[in-house]
């Protein structure tokens, strides 16, 4: 592994071959007020000539129709987002440059989680290295890309993130519809070093989860619902849950440490069910939860035709959409789901309900709960408002980073 002094490119083809590159990026007039105003993308019909040879991944700097530097940035003639920002400055983009940048990102995220070794580490763009996502669960650092330039890097970047966190092994997680945008490969694997004898065990909110990191969803946990999941405590006691979604139990345990009279808990997922369980035993909960293998909106629709209530509930779906043509019929599965859960949560009662789509508004997605709520005779006190975890920070720049919506509301 590279020690925290030695720079493995410093006469490496890859170093000289970003410093010397020369290709230059001019926008059409006027295109250049959302990049001047923090914004780090710049779409293909934004661009008015590129000059010197270009390829997929490439560093170029970008100027102003006047010529004025923007800055530098990750060059795909391929996707629509042209080129990402990575530097408003003229400086090489090398070693010392990611060192800085990671080394910046984990010591936000050891001040906020100091009894922790499982956090993300890089959040994209928000953490002003775009297309990359850098999670560490324990001794294992798991790494998704999702952008051509960070792909031409990613050897670099692994020998800072050995340099900085020395793993046991680095693993990619490259599986996200986001790649085929770049056009690159859908891949999984370990990358560097080797992976510690099954099961990876880390703890959070004082709860202990088995991790299945290559088999998981994402890159092998939800870490942005962290905090949200240890916020279900303050209404779970003594309480029956049903936890909608429920994947390898993040909300549902956290109910069920938290007092709750029963917790049943549903996913799809037969694996996730079964990690579910295992978690449960673990914690020694597995007597306060039943984890159901099944589609979670047929039995909601099953728990009213027999008339089960539930004083918490709990609804944290996969994106209903993944871009903005499906927008429509995305509200009417939020409405027609929220629809079902009024019909079975007990009056009083509570509501925790997340929605992940960016392409979904904050304001649409409220609407599709207030609609529902509406439609059953139910009145709502809105409770708390909340989003991701502190691991996974906002660029008030860019809208697409502030994805995740959550309400807890009190429903008579």
């Amino acid at each position: 592994m590279a020690s925290d002094t030695e720079c493995p490119y410093e006469n490496s083809r890859v170093k000289n071959f970003i410093l010397m590159k020369h290709t230059l990026i001019t926008l059409k007039p006027k295109e250049h007020h959302r990049v001047v105003g923090g914004h780090q993308w710049i779409f293909s019909n934004e661009i008015q000539k590129i000059e010197g040879e270009t390829a997929m991944g490439d560093i170029a700097t970008v100027l102003r129709n006047d010529g004025m530097l923007l800055g530098k940035g990750f060059y795909n003639p391929h996707s629509l987002i042209a080129v990402r920002l990575i530097s408003r400055k003229d400086e090489p983009v090398d070693f010392d440059f990611f060192k800085s940048r990671i080394e910046s990102s984990l010591k936000h995220r050891t001040h906020m989680f100091p009894d922790s070794k499982t956090f993300r580490v890089v959040n994209g763009e928000s953490d002003f290295l775009p297309g990359l996502i850098i999670d560490q669960y324990g001794p294992v650092v798991v790494v998704q890309i999702v952008s051509a330039g960070m792909e031409r890097l990613k050897t670099l970047i692994y020998d800072v993130i050995e340099s900085l966190i020395k793993p046991s092994a680095i693993i990619e997680k490259n599986e996200t519809h986001l790649r085929e945008l770049e056009h690159l490969p859908l891949e999984t694997g370990v990358v560097r070093g080797t992976m510690p004898n099954p099961p990876l065990h880390v703890t959070m909110n004082d709860l202990t989860y088995s991790i299945d990191i290559l088999n998981g969803q994402k890159t092998g946990w939800f870490l942005d619902q962290r905090m949200n999941h240890h916020m279900t405590r303050s209404y779970a006691h003594k309480l029956d849950v049903l936890d909608c979604y429920c994947y390898d139990g993040g909300f549902s345990l956290n109910a069920a440490a938290a007092g709750a009279r029963s917790v049943t808990a549903v996913d799809s997922s037969d694996a996730a069910v079964q990690r579910a369980t295992e978690n449960a035993r673990l914690n020694k909960l597995e007597d306060r939860v039943q984890f159901i293998s099944a589609d979670a909106e047929k039995t909601l629709v099953s728990f009213a035709q027999h008339q089960q209530r539930f004083g918490l509930i709990i609804v944290d779906p996969p994106s209903f959409t993944r871009s903005k043509k499906n927008v429509g019929p995305a509200l009417h599965a939020y409405r027609a789901l929220h629809d079902n859960v009024f019909k079975i949560l007990t009056s009083p009662g509570y509501l925790i309900t997340a929605c992940c789509s960016y392409h979904i508004s904050e304001d649409a997605f409220f609407h599709t709960i207030t609609h529902a709520a509406h439609r059953n005779n139910r009145s709502l006190q809105l409770l708390e408002r909340r989003g991701a975890s502190y691991d996974h920070p906002i660029s008030p720049y860019m809208p697409e980073t502030m994805y995740l919506k959550l309400f807890v509301f009190r429903v008579l």
